[in-house]
């Protein structure tokens, strides 16, 4: 066991990795293990295609050669929680290389509108950037087109009071557009529609939900519309044909913790293109604010649809290991439209594809795949289709799925999809596996000597499409828009009371906004994953990596995985570039 070095990251000179700071034990143990990892591959460069590695030296069954890491048990035995090699492989993927990426993504928005969403040139040219460096390793790289309904605001949306007294409201603090939100430009008087104040704890509002809601309603108002129990696409289309030249839904106003906090700015989406008037959402305090007797605002949105634009997944496989027994890593490519999404999710892009760079020369015993995800922002689009188009047969080679979203926020904590739900319920079930992917990952944060904690496991991000057929499923996420904690920056370090990302979803979100050494730690752990993995004869499930099941483990009977479904379930905090509802990007869910 090792500590990973706390000190600040310095970057190298182009063409040179950053200098270590690690103290000298860890420089002597990284070295051991290193030249067993190299000899490793060393052997397999020359065995038959399709060989299991030797860590010992030897060639596949040579006497006295060592099994493959992670083969001939369910896991590290105790005392050793990673198998001999993966530390010094998740050590290889360097500081300066990930930072590369991360420039080369950043030049891309520069040139192409500051964004790299779905369907511009801008993602176009990261997914073309991506490729060829995947190509040029030697892996086999397809493309995937699937169709989306393209949502962009052409300019800044406005929101203002102004009666009784004037208050001019700011984008992306006090309100954002709903994705698919249709144009306009009305002042009017605002209009309450079934309002609940006082919320009533635990008592979900129907706001907006019935016909019968409107009928009082005077067209050409602005209608103010309380979040509760029917999906935002009702509540517009019955504003919509009540006559309401604009739409205003407000979070419902109940204090709790992570998705259970009904306060904060609201985002999401109507889901569709058939909205033709301007649709926003609010935190409590501002729909409280506009429900004041007599109130009159402007709400302007310009904004455009395309229900037929296409765009694509990246997948890229190796050309070693089983092809029956897959393991999979993921991140989405795409950016929000406001800005060049530097860490969302340009760090997880980094991760997972400096990982696959690093282990082009590993002829692990099963087949790894990484996929960089389209359309991520408009609904988990990409990874959706993906595993909707698989045949059946084809989905149950894929053994588990990795995901990284957000790995480098600025402010951050260590965050680990809580596969086994040991903290609060967070509205899905990990499937089977999902545990013990969990503690892998706290393994490899206790061997590198940093804390961490659980994130939610709610299925709202790309690795809900998997989870939803069954999939044993885990990642890492640093935070997005929620505030840390005391607790939290006493742990991790950094500031209490701020976000974990102050520019998440925002324009901000540029090369300046990544934290190097979460960066460094968190692509670490994706590359010890692949490792371990890539050798592992026991892939996740009951009894994998040493972790019981049933009565007395740790695993949770499985009924199966339950995405969430409920409606109007866009989550607290959430940014307005592109989610539908029942999607908050898994972003600010972490469990204290």
């Amino acid at each position: 066991m090792f500590r990973h070095p706390s000190a600040p990251f310095r970057a190298a000179p182009e063409g040179r990795e950053a200098p270590s700071v690690a103290p000298r034990k860890l420089l002597a143990a990284i070295t051991m293990v290193s030249v067993m990892s190299l000899a490793a591959v060393s052997a397999v460069s020359t065995a038959p295609a399709g060989a299991t590695p030797a860590p010992g030296g030897g060639a596949p069954g040579q006497a006295g050669a060592t099994p493959a890491p992670g083969g001939g048990d369910s896991g590290p035995p105790a005392g050793n929680p990673l198998p001999v090699g993966a530390e010094a492989f998740g050590a290889s993927v360097k500081l300066a290389s990930l930072k590369r990426h991360l420039e080369r993504l950043q030049k891309i928005a520069d040139a192409d509108g500051d964004t790299r969403a779905a369907a511009t040139p801008g993602y176009d040219a990261s997914l073309a950037y991506v490729a060829g460096r995947l190509r040029a390793a030697g892996y086999r790289v397809t493309s995937q087109e699937f169709k989306i309904s393209f949502f962009r605001e052409v300019a800044a949306p406005v929101l203002k009071r102004t009666r009784p007294a004037a208050k001019t409201y700011v984008p992306g603090t006090d309100f954002r557009t709903m994705t698919y939100s249709g144009s306009g430009n009305t002042t009017a008087p605002v209009q309450k529609v079934d309002l609940v104040l006082p919320p009533k704890q635990g008592v979900e509002s129907t706001s907006g939900c019935e016909a019968s809601d409107f009928s009082t309603f005077v067209r050409g108002n602005i209608a103010l519309i309380q979040r509760g129990t029917c999906s935002f696409q009702d509540k517009a289309e019955l504003a919509q044909a009540a006559g309401a030249s604009g739409v205003i839904i407000f979070n419902e106003g109940q204090a709790g913790e992570g998705n259970a906090d009904r306060r904060a700015l609201l985002g999401g989406s109507v889901n569709t293109s058939t909205v033709r008037i301007p649709v926003v959402g609010t935190g409590f305090a501002t729909g409280e604010e506009l429900a004041a007797p007599g109130t009159r605002a402007t709400l302007v949105v310009d904004a455009e649809s395309a229900p037929d634009r296409r765009t694509r997944n990246l997948i890229a496989e190796s050309r070693w290991g089983d092809p029956d027994r897959v393991v999979m890593l993921g991140a989405h490519l795409d950016s929000v439209m406001m800005g060049p999404g530097i860490n969302d999710n340009g760090s997880g892009t980094a991760g997972i594809l400096e990982t696959a760079l690093a282990a082009k020369s590993l002829r692990t015993a099963n087949r790894l795949r990484f996929a960089f995800w389209g359309a991520e922002e408009l609904g988990l689009l990409g990874s959706k289709h993906y595993v909707a188009a698989l045949p059946p047969r084809e989905r149950a080679k894929i053994k588990l799925y990795l995901n990284f979203d957000m790995i480098a926020s600025p402010n951050y904590v260590f965050g680990i999809y809580d596969g086994d739900s040991s903290g609060a319920v967070s509205g899905a079930t990990p499937p089977p596996g999902s545990g013990p992917i969990e503690k892998l990952f706290q393994a490899y944060f206790e061997a590198v000597g940093e804390p961490y904690q659980d994130a939610e496991f709610s299925g709202r991000s790309d690795y809900g499409p998997f989870i939803a057929v069954g999939i044993p499923s885990g990642g890492l996420f640093t935070g997005a828009e929620r505030l840390k904690t005391a607790e939290e920056a006493e742990k991790f370090g950094g500031s209490a009371g701020v976000a974990y990302d102050k520019c998440y979803h925002q324009a901000c979100d540029t090369i300046a906004n990544i934290n190097d050494k979460a960066l460094e730690v968190n692509a670490g752990a994706i590359a010890t994953a692949a490792f371990v993995y890539g050798y592992a004869r026991d892939l996740p499930g009951p009894g994998a990596l040493g972790v019981p099941s049933g009565p007395g483990g740790t695993e949770v009977p499985g009924k199966g995985a339950v995405v969430p479904g409920t409606p109007d379930t866009a989550g607290p905090r959430t940014g307005a570039g592109g989610l539908e509802s029942g999607h908050d990007h898994e972003h600010g869910g972490l469990l204290r």
